[in-house]
């Protein structure tokens, strides 16, 4: 791979891989709920959410939510709280349910009929980095109209898939010298 990094941050370079920023844009997009799990109206939207259909049933169980219906309804009604595991069980549970919803709708909306969506990459910090260590690395701007595997990567929570399609779909087009946008201080698009 051209310029690979190997010692990310060895002279006080700053900044995430890729394939992170994208997912916390397409967590951004997703809209979870905002409101902590700890607080009444969290717990009780995440629950709501995770029991409103029998398809969400299901994937909630096959997330690690596997607790009795009893329990369950004891926690809606309010006579019971969930343990922290079950709370930490809820929320993954929730994700991945909204992930799995949200997904279909985001590659619509990313591909936009084979127009695809506009992606700025804003490059790492430099700043702590020494006059003669640094790079010249500049903002840049590419059209990606192939989302579908790095969405089916973030909805599935598979950071090595994501990472993997996100440089072999999208930074190799940036041209050689794609490797100094391996780390980047953002990824942002307007979808």
């Amino acid at each position: 791979m051209p310029e690979h990094t190997i010692e990310f941050g060895k002279y006080g370079a700053r900044g995430i891989k890729g394939h992170e920023a994208v997912a916390r844009q397409l967590d951004a997009l997703a809209h979870f709920i905002t409101t902590p799990i700890t607080a009444r109206r969290g717990l009780m939207a995440r629950l709501h959410y995770l029991t409103r259909t029998d398809h969400a049933r299901i994937a909630a169980r096959e997330a690690g939510l596997t607790v009795a219906d009893r329990t369950l309804r004891a926690w809606l009604e309010g006579s019971r709280s969930p343990s922290r595991k079950n709370l930490e069980r809820i929320e993954t549970a929730y994700r991945a349910l909204r992930r799995h919803n949200v997904a279909r709708y985001l590659l619509t909306r990313l591909n936009r009929e084979g127009r695809g969506t506009r992606v700025e990459f804003h490059p790492l910090n430099q700043s702590q980095v020494d006059r003669p260590r640094q790079r010249a690395v500049e903002y840049r701007t590419l059209n990606v109209r192939h989302w579908d595997r790095i969405v089916q990567a973030w909805a599935d929570e598979d950071e090595q898939a994501l990472d993997d399609a996100w440089v072999n779909d999208v930074a190799v087009d940036l041209g050689s010298q794609w490797g100094q946008y391996e780390y980047v201080t953002n990824i942002g698009f307007a979808a």
